[in-house]
């Protein structure tokens, strides 16, 4: 009996103390789960797990574009096509860490996480950023010239303007962290803001540049530089939004537990504007079989029609073809004459075509018969058949 409640007594112990765990953690999230990634699953805090599953997939799709250009490489062999393939993998791999970022900004705060947040965050913007320049100044010489410049210097230009970002984002956390002995988490939303001026700038230098891809001869890469346009003007607009809500938005509205939620957000959002308007154009364009630019689309009726012109007006005809013509045209006016002369008592009657009743000796018969005038066959009398 004593046995039996013992037994009872540790079974209602657990219980309680399995309520109580419940009790204190988040709804949605598990008993073995991390404090520290309570936001992955929280069901209270719904933001953490939109922007993780929208996050998620923009891994998924960057790293399947990666590798259908990966599939595709050994095919692609027009030069124009071949040369940007470099940049292509750049900005992909800037966007999926865009894309990795987010969930940096989701999970708690600790000095490792915000030391990766404020140098990864302008340094993988920057390289995104330089790579739609590069690839700005690219469609440029694309549609003024109709050629690329080599896959090595677009790629190493984008290279060296991404690492002028590394430089600044590395003095920066080196003056605040190693000389100030602050903490890495222990920043001003303004300092933080003021350390992207550089990526700033590379946004407003990229639209400028890709206003001139409209400007050119060869239209067929207008449309790359339209969806180039589309995505830095989108781009603009979404750093404005974030700047305005992270620097006055959310002071003003007393929540500074949104800075975590915007800045995650805008990381979203414009790897998704990254992927969607340029990635996925790009990469469309550098599979798909090219079209020659003078190629005639016969089933294109607003092409013009051809001239109903003569066609002797417009190729020179052969001397020996043009002399051949004039004697014989000018036998057939005389054999016109004798024949009004003969049957100039008879009246005035219609006549037939000489030209197929009467021999008439030509330049080439008169040089194959050994430079004598061939004499008229015996078919042939000399005069018309009546």
């Amino acid at each position: 009996m004593k046995t039996h409640s013992v037994l009872v007594f540790l079974l209602l112990f657990v219980i309680s103390y399995g309520s109580s765990e419940n009790s204190s953690m988040s709804r949605g999230c598990g008993l073995d789960i991390f404090p520290q990634y309570i936001y992955l699953c929280d069901l209270d805090s719904i933001w953490g797990i939109v922007v993780e599953a929208v996050a998620g997939a923009g891994v998924l799709t960057t790293l399947l574009l990666m590798l259908i250009l990966l599939v595709r490489l050994p095919f692609i062999k027009e030069k124009e096509k071949r040369s940007p393939l470099g940049i292509h993998f750049l900005f992909l791999l800037g966007t999926l860490g865009l894309f990795g970022l987010a969930f940096a900004f989701i999970i708690q705060i600790d000095e490792t996480i915000c030391s990766t947040r404020r140098f990864l965050w302008g340094v993988l913007f920057a390289l995104c950023f330089s790579c739609l320049l590069v690839q700005g100044w690219r469609l440029r010489r694309l549609v003024r010239h109709g050629k690329s410049p080599s896959g090595w210097h677009l790629t190493g230009m984008a290279l060296c303007l991404m690492l002028v970002q590394v430089i600044i984002a590395t003095e920066w956390l080196i003056l605040t962290v190693v000389r100030e002995k602050k903490l890495s988490c222990n920043y001003e939303p303004m300092d933080f803001t003021m350390a992207l001026i550089y990526v700033m700038v590379l946004m407003v230098i990229t639209f400028s540049m890709s206003l001139f891809t409209l400007c050119g001869k060869f239209k067929k890469w207008k449309k790359n530089g339209i969806f180039l346009i589309i995505t830095i003007f989108l781009s603009i607009l979404i750093w404005v939004a974030w700047m305005t809500m992270y620097l006055f938005g959310n002071s003003e509205l007393k929540k500074d537990a949104w800075n975590d939620p915007t800045l995650a957000i805008a990381l979203v959002s414009n790897g998704w504007v990254f992927l969607i308007f340029h990635s996925i154009i790009e990469v469309h364009c550098s599979i798909l079989p090219s079209q020659q630019e003078n190629a005639p689309n016969y089933f294109d009726t607003s092409q013009p029609r051809m001239r109903e012109t003569p066609f002797e007006e417009d190729i020179q005809l052969p001397r020996s073809y043009t002399e051949n013509k004039a004697f014989s045209m000018d036998e057939h006016n005389a054999a016109l004459r004798n024949a009004a002369l003969r049957n100039g008592s008879l009246g005035n009657r219609p006549t037939a075509p000489f030209r197929s009743n009467v021999y008439q000796p030509t330049e080439m018969a008169v040089v194959l018969n050994g430079g004598t005038i061939p004499t008229a066959p015996p078919s042939y009398t000399g005069r018309p058949h009546w």
